[in-house]
């Protein structure tokens, strides 16, 4: 069985167990608690480097970086496909994936704003003012993306889960964390709430992990 390393509320994790769900993989869920820094133990260095989660462990491979990862599951099982068929569609659902995973998650993940709380000093209230401007910018652009998008079904892309969604849902879950208004972006909301009624994604939630707190 695979082994998935990862934390309840990482984006990254989030996006990875959607995926995996979607195809129907089992994995062996090991939680590294990024609250206590875990990812910066030699131990789990060790098995990564940088430090960062997700990584998935198989019997021959151990992968990082979640964006490999992904296509690494979409070349490996290929069914349900998470890519659609012809190029110009793999290409939009690719860079719709990219304006969250390269230009709005990775400004706001918990490394960032643990420099500006611990060495920059800013105060929570300004950190909160960053990671608003920098999800509701990237938000704005994906919301006119995909209302120009005639053709587009309940998701991301056409009538079937993709990649973006994948990327879409966790970043959601963050921008309500971070009280984002999200009335500008009625497609992104609705697309969330339909992928709220599917059990791959329901079950990739961070609240239903094992290593969610206990409230």
């Amino acid at each position: 069985m695979m082994k998935l390393y990862g934390y309840f509320r990482s984006g990254t994790s989030h996006r990875t167990r959607i995926a995996m769900n979607l195809k129907q993989l089992d994995y062996e869920s090991i939680s590294i608690n990024l609250a206590q820094d875990e990812q910066l133990q030699s131990t789990f260095k060790a098995i990564n480097p940088q430090g960062l989660v997700p990584v998935l462990e198989t019997k021959d491979l151990v992968m990082f970086q979640s964006p490999a990862i992904l296509e690494w599951l979409e070349e490996t099982y290929p069914q349900p496909p998470l890519l659609p068929n012809d190029r110009a569609g793999r290409v939009r659902v690719r860079a719709l994936s990219a304006m969250i995973g390269c230009d709005i998650h990775p400004i706001n993940n918990r490394r960032i704003l643990q420099y500006l709380r611990n060495e920059l000093n800013v105060d929570e209230s300004q950190v909160m003012t960053w990671c608003q401007r920098w999800i509701s910018d990237g938000f704005a652009a994906l919301e006119f993306l995909l209302d120009e998008d005639k053709h587009r079904g309940d998701f991301c892309y056409g009538n079937q889960p993709t990649l973006a969604d994948c990327y879409l849902i966790p970043q959601v879950y963050s921008a309500r964390r971070f009280k984002v208004d999200l009335s500008p972006y009625p497609n992104i909301v609705a697309i969330d709430k339909h992928c709220q009624t599917l059990p791959a994604f329901i079950e990739a939630a961070p609240e239903n992990q094992p290593d969610t707190p206990t409230p």
